[in-house]
């Protein structure tokens, strides 16, 4: 045991000396870098910047390029600084931020960061250079800030299978604002909760915009998809592939139904409305009953839950406290389409996995 520890502090005192040549290294390349910017080979090469070239010969990232452009660009206003480096009291990404705070602020003098840089690591030290730049100039500080809201964006598009693809930045404070609503909903939930953090954060994004009740969409079904009868066509709904019998009898289950009968040639004959929604004093009951989902373990409080018919309506289950639970949508979407059942032991919610039966008879969707 005690030559493992000892292997292990000569591992770390090489990593120490590794990563302070690198950042001699990196420093070196900046000053390179810079110098490569005055000149025109990039230029006569076509490329937009040197920034660019750096990209392309150098294989970096566009960040990675930028930064040593910006170190290389205020070497001589920072002796301080390279001096701490080649001391390795800070490192090299201590600089890039001071080199980035530099070409920021009017005024700048890094005798005031470098007691920052030297005490803390550098994503601290960036969060307290953020505080400093604020102090100094509050009006630039809100104007860059400004420009990333304005720089803020959201694209969805389909995948093939279907799948809703989700790209976007949103600036920090109101990104700060969505990771608050998202990360505690992202927390573990329930029995048998064995979802990764981004398979959590996923359902949490979905609860969070679905958290009002049922979603107001339409989704278009024949009776015999919604009883999952042999040869059916899978249900219909706008910005989806055909959805599965499961999902269509999910969403119906605490839903409205308007019947539509159909003519040979496919002109509809007659509309009606039948409601099967758990809505009005129904829901208020269930609320009070239930009080949160009664999948065993999970809390989600009763508005962020839809209404569930233990046995289906289409099945001839009927729309009334006996017949229905709160479930959160998670857990919902696990009785219908992951295929769990829930029954009742002595009053309780019992949950029992698709591949466990017991010997107990398939119970309803």
């Amino acid at each position: 045991m005690v030559a493992i520890q000892s292997e292990e502090r000569d591992v770390g005192f090489v990593l120490q000396g590794l990563r302070h040549a690198i950042d001699k290294l990196e420093l070196e390349f900046a000053r390179f870098a810079a110098e490569f910017a005055q000149g025109e080979q990039w230029d006569d090469e076509g490329l937009n910047s040197a920034a660019d070239w750096m990209r392309f010969n150098c294989h970096m990232t566009s960040s990675a390029a930028w930064r040593a452009l910006q170190v290389g660009k205020h070497m001589e206003e920072l002796p301080q600084s390279l001096e701490a480096l080649s001391s390795g009291d800070i490192g090299y990404a201590h600089l890039t931020t001071i080199a980035n705070t530099a070409d920021k602020v009017t005024g700048f003098e890094e005798s005031e960061l470098l007691p920052l840089a030297r005490e803390h690591s550098p994503g601290k030290f960036h969060y307290k250079v953020m505080h400093y730049r604020h102090a100094r100039d509050s009006k630039a500080y809100n104007r860059e800030q400004e420009q990333l809201v304005e720089e803020s964006y959201l694209r969805l598009s389909t995948a093939e299978d279907g799948c809703l693809l989700i790209n976007g930045v949103l600036d920090p404070a109101r990104g700060g604002e969505v990771r608050g609503v998202l990360e505690p909903l992202a927390r573990p939930s329930g029995a048998h909760d064995d979802r990764t953090r981004d398979q959590r954060m996923a359902d949490a994004f979905y609860e969070q915009l679905t958290a009002g009740g049922p979603a107001n969409v339409q989704v278009t079904a024949t009776v015999e998809t919604l009883r999952a009868m042999a040869g059916a066509a899978g249900g219909e709904m706008e910005f989806s592939l055909p959805l599965p019998s499961a999902t269509v009898q999910r969403l119906a289950c605490d839903s409205s139904v308007m019947r539509v009968l159909f003519a040979a040639d496919s002109l509809p004959v007659d509309v009606g409305r039948s409601r099967r929604l758990v809505d009005g004093g129904l829901r208020k009951a269930l609320a009070v009953r239930d009080k949160h989902c009664q999948w065993p373990g999970c809390e989600r409080p009763a508005s962020w839950c839809d209404g569930h018919h233990v046995v289906h309506w289409v099945d001839g289950g009927e729309t009334n406290l006996e017949n229905t639970v709160l479930l959160c949508k998670r857990h919902h979407r696990m009785v219908h389409e992951g295929g769990w059942k829930l029954i009742k032991v002595e009053g309780k919610i019992v949950s029992i996995a698709p591949t466990v039966t017991f010997g107990l008879p398939r119970g309803p969707d």
